[in-house]
Order: C-alpha cells, then sequence, then structure tokens
C-alpha cells in the first residue's frame, strides 16, 4: 500500500469507524439473532427432521461399507476356497445396496435442502426488504446506502452459505465421527486406544483453528462490508467526483480498502491452509500408526486381515469430516457475523409509529395546525423551539428565510417523517400521531427538489402515486402541469424510458413529471419543498401559471429561496432559528418594510 492510499485511508477511517463498530460483532448469537434464525426454520422444521433422517439412512449407509470389507475379506473371500460364493455374494450385493442407498439419499439431501435453503433466503431478503421500507426518514438519514446493500448483498449470501450447508455437515460430521468411534472399540478396543492416540494432537489443532478462524473471517466481513460502502458512495457521488477531478484520491481510497480486503483475505486462508494439512498429516500418521501396530498383531494371530482393513477405513472416515467441519466452521464465522448484522436491522423500529387505534379520516378539509411544537435532530440543539402556526383549510402559505431557519423541518413534519418531540402537529385538529400511514399519505403529498423519477415509462412515473389511473387521467394530470406538450413532442410519448433516475429527461422535465404525480394523487395538503428551483426561467413560468389550478381547494405550504415562486401565496410566514418573525399578505409584508420586504428588494436587484 502506498504512502498516499495511507493518508487517504487513514482520513476516511474516522468517517467508516460506525460501520467497523458495527460489524465487529462477537460471534455468539444474541437473543435477537437466534429469534430471526428460529423465525425463517420454523417453517421447515418438519422437512428438517426428514432431512436429519436421510443424513443418518446416508450416514450409516457409509459406516456399513468397511464393516462389509471386512466380512469379504474376512469370511468372502475364504469361502471361495471352498468352492462356496454365496457368501462372497450376498456380501457384494449388500454392499451393492448401501452404496445405492447413499447415494439416493445424498441425492435426495441434495435437491430439497437446495429448495429449502433458496426458500428460507428468499423469505429472508422479502423480510430485510420490508424492514428497509418500514423504517422511518431519520434511520434512513443515518444509514447508508452503503450499508444497506451490504445488508442484502454480502451478508444475506454468508448466511446462505450457512443454511446451504449447515445441517449437512453437522449431522453427517457428528454420526461419522461418533460412528466411527464406536465401531473402532467393538472391532478391537486395544488397537482403537491405539487410532485415539492421535486424538489430543487433533483437537488442539481443531482448538486453535476455531479462535483463528474467528478473527480471521470477522475481519474479512468487515472490510467486505467497507469495500462495499466505499464504491456505492464513490459511484452515488459520481458526477461530483468527476467535476472537482477527485478520481485520483477516490481512486486511492478504493484500492486502500480493497487491499486490506485482499490482505484479511490472505491471513483468512493462511489459517485455512495451516489447519487443512495439519489435519491430513495428523489422519496419515495415525493411518500409518495403525497398520504398523495393526500389521504386528495380524502376524501374530490377534487380528485379522479384515479387521485391519476396516480399521484404516474407519481411521480415515473419521478424519475426513475434519475437514468439512474445518471449512464450515469459516462458512459459520461468516454467517453469524452477517446474522447478526442483519437481526440488528430487523429489530430496528421505526421512528414513526402507526397507531394502535387510528382515527378516521375518510375525507380531510386540509387544515394545518402546529400546537407548541418543539423539535431538534441533535439533543440539545433545538431547530423548531416552540411552534404554533395554524393554516387554515385551502390556503397557500409561503415559508421562507435564511438557511437553518427550520422550513424544511416544518414540510418533514407536516408529511410525519418525523414526529415532535413537544407538541402536537395536526390535520383538520386530529394529531398526525392518531392517523394511519395510508390516511396520511393519501391526503398530505411532499414534493422536494430532487424528486426521484423511476426506471420505466413516463406514465409509469406520473401514475406513481396512483397505480389504477387510466391514461386519460395521467394525459390530463400532464396538462394541468404544463408537461403534456413536451412529452407528446417525444418519440414514444408517454411511453418513453425514462432511463436510470430519469436521466433521458432534463432537470425541469423530471420536475413536471413529479408535479403530474401530484395531481393525479390528488391530496388536501401539498408541501412544495424548493420544487422549483431545478427549473429554468420559461419552465418556472409554465410551472407558475399552473400553479393556480394544481393548487385550488388545496392547503399548499411553499418553501422556496425564489420569491417568484412565493407570489402565489395567500400568506407569507418568515422564520428565523425556528421562530415566525413575520406573517402576513404578501402585499402587506413588502409594504411593511420588514425581513420579507428586504428579501424582496435583494430579489428585483438580482434580477436587473
Amino acid at each position: 500500500m502506498t504512502d498516499q492510499q495511507d493518508r487517504a485511508l487513514e482520513d476516511w477511517r474516522g468517517v467508516k469507524q460506525e460501520i467497523v463498530e458495527e460489524t465487529d460483532a462477537t460471534v455468539a448469537l444474541r437473543p435477537a439473532s437466534r429469534r430471526l434464525l428460529a423465525d425463517l426454520v420454523r417453517p421447515y422444521h418438519r422437512w428438517g427432521a426428514v432431512l436429519v433422517v436421510v443424513v443418518i439412512l446416508e450416514s450409516v449407509a457409509r459406516l456399513g461399507i468397511p464393516v462389509l470389507v471386512q466380512r469379504v475379506l474376512d469370511n468372502g473371500i475364504p469361502d471361495l476356497q471352498t468352492g462356496t460364493t454365496s457368501t462372497l455374494t450376498t456380501l457384494l450385493a449388500v454392499m451393492v445396496a448401501a452404496i445405492v442407498v447413499q447415494a439416493t439419499c445424498r441425492a435426495f439431501f441434495l435437491r430439497r435442502s437446495g429448495i429449502i435453503g433458496n426458500e428460507l433466503l428468499l423469505t429472508l431478503r422479502r423480510r430485510l426488504y420490508r424492514q428497509f421500507q418500514r423504517l422511518s426518514v431519520g434511520f434512513h438519514d443515518r444509514y447508508t446506502s452503503g450499508r444497506a446493500v451490504s445488508r442484502m448483498t454480502s451478508d444475506v449470501e454468508a448466511v446462505q452459505e450457512l443454511v446451504l450447508q449447515g445441517l449437512d455437515v453437522v449431522v453427517a460430521a457428528l454420526l461419522t465421527i461418533v460412528g466411527s468411534t464406536v465401531i473402532l472399540l467393538l472391532l478391537d478396543w486395544r488397537l482403537a486406544l491405539v487410532a485415539f492416540a492421535t486424538y489430543p494432537l487433533l483437537w488442539f489443532l481443531m482448538r486453535w483453528f476455531t479462535r483463528a478462524a474467528t478473527r480471521a473471517f470477522r475481519h474479512v466481513r468487515t472490510l467486505s462490508a467497507v469495500v462495499i460502502v466505499q464504491f456505492i458512495e464513490t459511484m452515488t457521488g459520481i458526477k461530483a467526483v468527476q467535476a472537482f477531478r477527485r478520481e485520483p484520491r477516490s481512486r486511492d481510497l478504493y484500492e486502500a480498502v480493497a487491499l486490506r480486503y485482499r490482505d484479511a483475505n490472505t491471513r483468512a486462508l493462511r489459517v485455512f491452509a495451516r489447519a487443512m494439512p495439519g489435519i491430513q498429516f495428523i489422519g496419515h500418521v495415525g493411518i500409518v500408526v495403525v497398520v504398523a501396530v495393526g500389521g504386528f498383531m495380524a502376524l501374530n494371530g490377534q487380528l485379522t486381515v479384515g479387521t485391519l482393513a476396516a480399521f484404516v477405513l474407519y481411521v480415515r472416515m473419521f478424519f475426513d469430516p475434519m475437514q468439512d467441519i474445518g471449512q464450515f466452521i469459516s462458512s459459520l464465522q461468516s454467517a453469524l457475523t452477517a446474522l447478526e448484522k442483519i437481526a440488528g436491522v430487523m429489530d430496528e423500529e421505526p421512528d414513526v409509529h402507526d397507531p394502535e387505534h387510528p382515527v378516521e379520516l375518510p375525507e380531510a378539509r386540509g387544515g394545518v395546525a402546529f400546537d407548541g411544537v418543539g423539535f431538534s435532530y441533535v439533543e440539545g440543539v433545538p431547530v423548531l423551539p416552540e411552534l404554533d402556526l395554524d393554516i387554515p383549510a385551502g390556503q397557500t402559505l409561503a415559508l421562507v428565510g435564511t438557511t437553518g431557519a427550520g422550513k424544511t423541518t416544518i414540510a418533514k413534519l407536516v408529511a410525519r417523517f418525523y414526529d415532535p418531540q413537544r407538541g402536537a402537529v395536526q390535520l383538520d385538529g386530529v394529531d398526525l400521531r392518531d392517523l394511519d400511514d395510508a390516511t396520511l399519505r393519501r391526503h398530505v403529498t411532499l414534493l422536494t427538489q430532487e424528486n426521484f423519477i423511476f426506471a420505466g415509462s413516463i406514465a409509469d412515473n406520473i401514475a406513481f402515486g396512483r397505480p389504477d389511473a387510466t391514461r386519460e387521467e395521467i394525459v390530463a394530470a400532464a396538462r394541468a402541469v404544463g408537461a403534456h406538450p413536451f412529452i407528446a413532442g417525444m418519440e414514444k410519448g408517454y411511453d418513453t424510458d425514462t432511463g436510470k433516475r430519469g436521466s433521458r429527461l432534463s432537470a425541469g422535465q423530471r420536475q413536471l413529471v413529479a408535479f403530474a404525480r401530484v395531481v393525479l394523487a390528488d391530496p388536501r395538503v401539498v408541501i412544495l419543498d424548493e420544487a422549483t428551483s431545478s427549473l429554468d426561467v420559461p419552465t418556472e413560468r409554465i410551472v407558475q401559471r399552473a400553479l393556480a389550478t394544481i393548487l385550488a381547494d388545496r392547503t399548499a405550504i411553499i418553501i422556496a429561496h425564489r420569491l417568484s415562486t412565493v407570489e402565489v401565496a395567500d400568506r407569507v410566514v418568515v422564520l428565523q432559528h425556528g421562530r415566525i418573525v413575520e406573517d402576513g399578505p404578501p402585499e402587506v409584508l413588502v409594504a411593511g418594510g420588514g425581513r420579507y420586504a428586504d428579501l424582496h428588494r435583494a430579489w428585483l436587484a438580482s434580477l436587473a
């Protein structure tokens, strides 16, 4: 890693510390993780029991083969010297049957466990997706998109490895280890004790591997999330990166974390590379010792050749699952860490809750009131100290003031993206906290400066708030805001694909489509938060002419620095540090010589 990459990573590390702390979880399943895992597997418990039985049958068939080899060598082949083939034929038939049972069980297990595993993962993805949608705006403001992508992709994939491999490895390995140990004792306890002499070495090696793998693979999961976050942030802000020629620094940042990710994987593989050959070495040593001692016993007539052969096969069978367990441990550490992070998201509760007994409000008039509202994003730093504001139904209110005065906060509170810490925001005299989300969204719509345009046709985007709208209603909404001419002028008209985030439309066209979306949804309260700031002057004039129609018979809250937009308002409220300093009709405030008059004069001067 170069010095430049080291410096870039050092600057970046403080910003990403929260991700590292979140990902550096203990590998023991916490209660939330256990609940999540239990909820996921509960619908498949019957199939789980069937699969356990199948694995048991497969293991029994596999464990029976060395005994059959012993019988063939000790009984079947000697019987050939007497001209009798029935014993050998029977033993071979049983061996073939055991092989068929083992193969059939293996095929059934792989097919059914694959189906169940993918169904379980589909359930997990659905629940995680719904949870991200359910959580409030406040959560998404503090939870980066890169972390969300990491939860939905790499973390789910880590759990997938555990789900698809866990049952097979755990049950089959346990049965094989226990079964082979018992059979070794039954075959010849003396030679079994000789074979067991290597077991303490294996125990110490597996203990070291478990601890080392826990640290190594947990670090891999940490840096996996960090790499995804860095990539997502860079690509999301690619316009700013290119505009300010920050490609070299972004590249250094990404290469720095990618190199650390590579090094973490290398360390994890180094642990794996030490453990697996170690297991094989101990296993081979055990076989050599068994062959040496068992051969001496066979020469002295204390052991048959068939028993020695079976012994070697069972010792080999005992050590083989250890490699599977080693691979399972690596997957387990990644999966447990990933499951902790997923469970952390699933355990989050929305900052804004639906009421247990919502108030019915089938038809709203649109009256909005702030009654002693106090709100702060950070404790001890009030944005709205104590706001009292009444907006009658059907009134168009403009909020003006300097940046940080609280205008957008008022909009977010009316849209109930946040709840106030004190006081109440009311719609027609009903506290917004007493309305369910569906009722509130039907009556209140927020239109911001950067409304999202989804991939799909223009018609689909306009109908986003009313998917059941007819084409005639969609066209009527577009006409109301003056969007129809440019849409009709496109090659495919309303069926034109908007491209990624509306990339095939200009900023003004995207905003007009968003306006049409609001008109079609037909809310009683419309909030325009800098909604015309991205429009050029001709387009803004088109929208201003349409605003009178759009806002007719609706309550409107307009937030704008362009006072040309404010001119359509019935009333202007001037805010300063979250308090109302002026309130009245725009023409009265202009004539009054106060703060709004100063803003109005400055705006006129800017047009000269």
